[in-house]
């Protein structure tokens, strides 16, 4: 069965975050590819939705996390079987300190 993706507020504010940065720091043309790279390989989930490894450093929440990477970012994702959809809760810099991976949102 095909899931739905679901972008958290906080996943669409991360991925603005982004798309503001290299907009500035490099160019608009940048800022779209990589923010264009990001949703797609997220758009990858609706077919195969458990690509994604195991988030260890989220391991606690009982959602249990999964992500993909995408250049330098992981895309942080869990299966709402509920819903039944995958929701993005974070699109993660790997250049950061990882614990800031855990995060309030």
């Amino acid at each position: 069965m095909e899931l739905k993706i679901y972008w958290t507020d906080f996943s669409k504010q991360e991925l603005k975050n982004i798309f503001d940065y290299y907009k500035e720091e490099a160019s608009i043309n940048v800022a779209k590819n990589i923010v264009l790279g990001i949703t797609k390989e997220a758009a990858k989930l609706k077919k195969h939705s458990i690509i994604g490894q195991e988030e260890e450093l989220l391991d606690r929440d009982p959602r249990g996390f999964r992500y993909l990477v995408y250049k330098n970012y992981k895309i942080i994702y869990w299966i709402n079987s509920e819903e039944k959809r995958i929701e993005i809760f974070d699109v993660f810099d790997t250049r950061q300190n990882p614990t800031k991976l855990m995060r309030v949102k």
